[in-house]
Order: C-alpha cells, then structure tokens, then sequence
C-alpha cells in the first residue's frame, strides 16, 4: 500500500541532510513523499517524520499526520531534551541507544516503537558519529514504514531526565587538563560550526581535530 509520508528538517544546514536525501530516494519509490523545511510546510497524511528538528511542533501540525515520529539518541526517559548523543559520549558510553517514538505535545514524552543502539569504539570523531547515527536514523525510519500499519507502541517507563542545550561554551578546552582527559569533547566538536576552541594569555585560539587514515 502507498502511504503519504513526509520528511521534516528545519535546519538547511544540518548535518542529517545527506540523509534524509537518502530516506526520501528510497522511500518514494513506493510511497507519495513530501520532504519539508518548515513545520506550516507539513501536509496531511498518514506518517510525518521530524529528523533533527531544532523548533518544537505545534499541537496543530501533529494533528494533519496519524503519525508523528522522531528518532532519538537515549533511552527515553532518560536523556530528553538537546544533543543526547554528545552528552553521552561526554559521559564516556559507548554503546549509545536509540528509540523511534510518537511526537506528542508534550516533549520527548510519547509512545516507543522501537528500540536500537549504535556501539562506538572510544576513537570515532564528530563526523564519523554523525555517520553511524545517520544510518541508524534511516534503518529505524524505514523499520517503521515497512512495517506499518502493523506497529505497536509502548509506553515510557521510569524516571525521566533532561539535557540541555549545547552552545559555543561547551566546545572550551581548558589549557590547564591532558588532552588524554578532554578527548570526548574534542570527539564531538564540529570543526566548521562549533570547533574546539581556548583561551590564553588574553587570546582565544580555534582547534580542529582530524583522525589520520591508516
């Protein structure tokens, strides 16, 4: 059965567009896709999908799809709220989870799906973890599809936390630590939008860090 499905990204800039050009590829192939910039750009329809969304929708624009669907990088409840991966790996996990669930009004709160989890090996910088995370954003969308109607989801349990939003701060190193000591930030630091950056001797100096190839 064909079914209307759309892509939502509000960010032009976000590092899943690569991706989410792949999910429409595959997915129109047999389904009507509509791929959207803004949340007023969403149609009606049976499943809208909200990939790195940066805005909260609307209780208006839930209401035009049957289904409103996120992937999200923790085990919610735990973990709501901004950059879940970052903080994470910030924390030193590895084995990062991540479910497919029902967007509701309420934030990070509705029905799961599905979950999974990618498993890091400690070397992996910004660009490389984007990438398992991409893939893994695009098998859990199209487990969804492939499988629809025949979903069910589950209800969150247990006691919920919350990350907040990462800024230019955070990408600080501090002169006067190892390197050995500040290398998951410096794993997850973008070198174009929010590089490593430090202070010294009244001067703040930009870093970018590359993993040489064998």
């Amino acid at each position: 059965m064909m079914w209307k499905i759309s892509f939502l990204t509000d960010n032009p800039k976000s590092w899943i567009i690569p991706f989410v050009d792949t999910l429409e590829a595959i997915v129109s192939q047999n389904h009507q896709v509509t791929r959207c910039w803004t949340h007023e750009d969403i149609p009606c329809g049976d499943m809208s999908f909200y990939l790195s969304c940066e805005k909260i929708v609307p209780p208006h624009i839930l209401k035009r799809n049957a289904h409103n669907l996120v992937v999200h990088p923790s085990r919610l409840p735990h973990g709501k709220g901004f950059s879940p991966l970052a903080w994470q790996i910030l924390e030193g996990k590895e084995e990062i989870p991540f479910c497919l669930f029902e967007a509701e009004e309420k934030v990070d709160s509705g029905q799961i799906y599905y979950w999974d989890f990618i498993n890091l090996e400690g070397y992996e910088l910004n660009s490389e973890i984007k990438k398992l995370q991409g893939q893994k954003t695009i098998d859990m969308v199209m487990r969804f599809i492939d499988s629809y109607p025949h979903v069910n989801g589950k209800p969150q349990r247990g006691e919920e936390s919350f990350y907040r939003r990462r800024g230019k701060k955070d990408s600080e190193v501090d002169v006067n630590k190892s390197i050995a000591g500040q290398f998951n930030l410096l794993r997850i630091v973008d070198n174009e939008r929010y590089p490593a950056f430090f202070r010294y001797r009244g001067h703040e100096y930009i870093l970018k860090i590359y993993r040489k190839k064998k």
